[in-house]
């Protein structure tokens, strides 16, 4: 006779299911603030400016005079 384990659910997930189920619109809104906070258009010109302006930084930075 073959022994059965109940999948194991930690209360996180079981919190994060419940707060799913009551609110359907949830994660259509956090795709909408991570739009816009984090996804925007990047300007490749003014990357490869930065990145060429760096000026190297010394082995030790703090005391070397």
């Amino acid at each position: 006779m073959p022994f059965k384990v109940k999948p194991y659910v930690s209360e996180v997930t079981h919190f994060i299911q419940d707060l799913k189920h009551s609110d359907p619109q949830l994660e259509a809104k956090q795709k909408e603030g991570r739009a816009q906070l984090w996804d925007k258009p990047q300007n490749t010109e003014l990357t490869k400016a930065f990145k060429a302006g760096r000026v190297p930084q010394k082995a030790y930075v703090y005391g070397s005079h």
